[in-house]
């Protein structure tokens, strides 16, 4: 029998007002957050954990995934870079420094080894907030976004829930970079789940004989030019020592469901406490140093938008492009994001960045990853410091706003 409890009604505090609200502190938040304030919009970021970056900080996955083609071409520019080099400010981790790409390396030298790296997430993290802070950012910790506030199709107001209880703020516009699409979902915007969900994950840093290593313990990435997780096969010249190991390729869960998602991080730190208990057991230097402190979800929901991007646009021209990625599991391919992946037409003020752009299946694993994140979260931070309502954005002026912060649109 279910039962039912009817919560009072409440009047709320509006505690601040804002053009911008971005929703989400993780590589997409940052980039929005980022360009809405050089765009002279006052900006509050909101982020659950205490610290930026989501997945590629907290969740210690924290290879930054390739700005090029893998043909020698880069073709992700913009803020995405600017994060790239402030990520290996102090230095890259396992031998990834990619001297050819930033030291101005011949296109054979760039051929032979992606622009990618591997970097320290606590320092990534720390720069990250100093950055945001410089620009006038205010970024709300410990906070979610519980519900909206609409007239009509636009939202008003973002109700919020932290350590305060309970209030809102007044907005003009919004950035989901959730991960999730939670606030497109709940200003009723028109979302989609993944079809096959999240496996298991749980990666972290371990020391064994006075040096500190990376383990990536489940699928939450694979490195670029490795065979997928259970195969033998030798990893690319990026990550010739990594390995990525499988933790369960049996459990999958939505990631968006609380109850599931509770589950699914007990059970994958179990499987990690055991890894690492057998490797100790064997050599007593072997301990762990830091492990993830979020859920792994790769790909959970996300916005159904104005249209929706598929991985077989491969070099496919977008008049509406906005920025570009290669594909980090293969080399070859590229990809030109249209603006139209970032609005539905159920919400005016609304845009969705990162994981949450409107993509099929296929394309979700492409965008996912660190360099679309940023890609599009510049773009939404740009627009957002134009305009309150996308869907009627004056695309070319977005585009010429973008070109002039150093992005490249299209591909030669």
């Amino acid at each position: 029998m279910n039962q039912f409890l009817i919560e009072p009604e409440r009047k709320l505090d509006v505690t601040d007002s804002c053009e911008v609200l971005v929703a989400g502190g993780g590589i997409a938040g940052i980039a929005a957050a980022i360009a809405a304030a050089r765009g002279g919009k006052k900006v509050v970021l909101v982020e659950r954990e205490f610290g930026l970056g989501g997945m590629a900080t907290l969740g210690l996955i924290t290879i930054y995934l390739p700005l090029c083609d893998g043909e020698g071409t880069q073709v992700v520019f913009g803020i995405a870079e600017e994060l790239f080099r402030l990520s290996i400010e102090h230095g890259a981790e396992a031998d990834t420094y990619p001297e050819a790409w930033l030291n101005g390396g011949t296109k054979e030298e760039r051929t032979k080894k992606r622009f990618v790296a591997q970097y320290n997430p606590h320092l990534f993290a720390l720069r990250a907030e100093v950055l945001l802070t410089k620009l006038g950012v205010r970024i709300l910790y410990g906070t979610v976004v519980c519900a909206v506030k609409k007239e009509e199709k636009t939202i008003t107001h973002v109700i919020l829930e932290n350590k305060s209880g309970r209030t809102a703020i007044a907005v003009k516009s919004v950035i989901d970079s959730t991960g999730d699409a939670d606030v497109c979902h709940l200003a009723g915007a028109k979302t989609a789940l993944h079809g096959k969900g999240n496996g298991l994950a749980s990666w972290y840093y371990y020391i064994k004989g006075g040096e500190v290593k990376l383990k990536m313990f489940g699928l939450a990435d694979v490195v670029p030019g490795r065979e997928p997780v259970g195969q033998n096969s030798a990893a690319s010249e990026e990550y010739k020592n990594v390995k990525v190991e499988s933790l369960d390729q049996n459990v999958r869960f939505s990631g968006v469901d609380g109850d599931e998602l509770s589950e699914a991080v007990i059970a994958a730190h179990e499987k990690m406490f055991m890894d690492i208990q057998e490797h100790h057991n064997t050599d007593k230097s072997y301990l762990p140093v830091t492990i993830s402190s979020i859920p792994l979800v790769r790909m959970s929901r996300r916005l159904v938008g104005a249209y929706t991007m598929d991985a077989e646009e491969n070099r496919k021209y977008m008049e509406d492009s906005i920025g570009m990625t290669g594909d980090w599991r293969k080399r070859g391919p590229a990809y030109e994001i249209p603006f139209r992946t970032m609005y539905g037409h159920e919400v005016t003020n609304l845009l969705a960045a990162g994981r949450d752009i409107s993509v099929t299946d296929e394309m979700w694993d492409i965008t996912r990853v660190i360099p679309p994140c940023a890609v599009t979260g510049e773009a939404a931070g740009t627009a957002a410091a134009m305009t309150s309502d996308f869907a009627n954005i004056d695309i070319a002026e977005l585009q010429k706003k973008l070109v002039a912060a150093g992005g490249k649109l299209h591909l030669d």
